[in-house]
């Protein structure tokens, strides 16, 4: 699957959660408490002993703390939905973060040629775009950094090198 039908499935997903979870909600306290509940629930909560106005008045605040309740978690369903499509589709579009990404390539690095691949231990997967040259390194699982640059350019620089790579999020 391509990469923006994954982010436009993904955002189907969240939007679909956060719209269906109020209406689950209210219909699982439409009502009063004595609608509810059966009479022997009603009676072992102690509720039978309350007057018609504390009824309501319970009743009243059961409903606005579960709209408040209900409200929050919409917004926090919408903010680590909205996260999950960032962190997972860091390379592939710009969400106005600067932030390099950080992680390990897996495997042993040799330098740079363009074309190669690099893999990620946190999955992603690079493909170099230019010409850059880093011969005579041989590294074990090394530490790298993909920084963004102008234009939705970003640059692969391997363990305290100075050579960067351009590079393109092919996974």
């Amino acid at each position: 699957m391509s990469s923006p039908r994954m982010l436009r499935l993904a955002a189907a997903i969240v939007l679909s959660t956060c719209f269906a979870a109020p209406g689950i909600a209210q219909r699982a306290v439409s009502g009063d408490l004595q609608q509810q509940m059966t009479p022997a629930e009603f009676k072992a909560a102690g509720l039978d002993k309350l007057s018609a106005q504390e009824l309501a008045a319970l009743n009243d605040w059961l409903h606005g703390k579960v709209a408040s309740e209900t409200a929050d978690a919409v917004e926090r369903a919408k903010e680590e939905g909205r996260q999950e499509v960032i962190v997972k589709n860091r390379g592939f579009f710009d969400f106005g973060t600067k932030e390099p990404i950080e992680s390990t390539l897996v495997g042993g690095f040799d330098g740079f040629a363009k074309g190669k691949r690099y893999v990620l231990a946190n999955g992603q997967e690079w493909e170099q775009t230019e010409a850059a040259s880093l011969s005579g390194v041989r590294l074990s699982d090394p530490e790298v950094k993909i920084a963004p640059g102008l234009m939705g350019v970003w640059y692969l620089q391997v363990g305290k090198y100075n050579t960067k790579a351009k590079v393109r999020r092919v996974k």
